[in-house]
């Protein structure tokens, strides 16, 4: 079993529900995130659009961060999630150096760094992550990998559009999507059109008061 997660931008509304049920389950401070929802604008007034990226660990089959980790806190379980061990980290922060997605963060309370573990605990238990159950349009697909007949093996085999974020680190990461474009999965591909903003044509500001 390899465990996988995809979501279909498509279905994706910005509620927050995955980003907020991640929190209370996994008790995160409000400071930090397991769980973020990016939202993306695109274009010019009036023709504009709101698209939004649930962005978490990618669970990567080449880990940066498990790698560098001097004291295994970071580890493989048989299932391919990436896995922390809050009792073993030494807060060294190596693998928030090491992660290319910015998965990681310093828990402030404990100092010892913490990210989505896909709800390890919850698998353990044959449930499903908390994200997934929250998630009202069902935008969040978890599964088995290696089962042709799972959801997620069923997305990713007749969906062409399926993508992941920055394929050219080489992490080969766990975590897929399907829909959207590259404004939401690569900030650099958000072009800010020439002259755009507020204060870009302003050249003089007229003052008001006593001389």
């Amino acid at each position: 079993m390899k465990l996988g997660y995809l979501v279909d931008l498509d279905l994706c509304m910005g509620c927050k529900a995955c980003e907020v049920s991640c929190k209370v389950e996994n008790d995160v401070p409000l400071s930090s995130w397991r769980l973020r929802v990016k939202y993306v604008d695109q274009g010019l007034f009036p023709d504009t659009s709101r698209t939004f990226t649930p962005l978490r660990c990618n669970h990567c089959e080449s880990a940066p961060c498990e790698r560098i980790c001097p004291v295994s806190a970071l580890h493989y379980l048989d299932n391919g999630i990436v896995n922390i061990d809050k009792s073993r980290c030494i807060g060294c922060a190596g693998c928030i150096m090491a992660c290319p997605y910015g998965a990681i963060y310093m828990d402030p309370e404990s100092n010892t760094a913490d990210k989505c573990t896909y709800c390890a605990h919850r698998i353990e238990s044959s449930m499903m992550p908390a994200c997934v159950v929250a998630c009202p349009v069902e935008a969040n697909i978890f599964g088995d990998l290696e089962d042709p007949h799972s959801n997620i093996s069923k997305y990713i085999s007749r969906d062409k559009r399926v993508q992941v974020r920055k394929p050219e680190k080489n992490t080969m990461p766990k975590h897929f999507y399907v829909g959207g474009g590259q404004a939401q999965l690569n900030p650099l591909a958000a072009k800010r059109p020439e002259g755009y903003g507020l204060f870009n044509n302003i050249t003089h500001l007229k003052h008001i008061g006593a001389h």
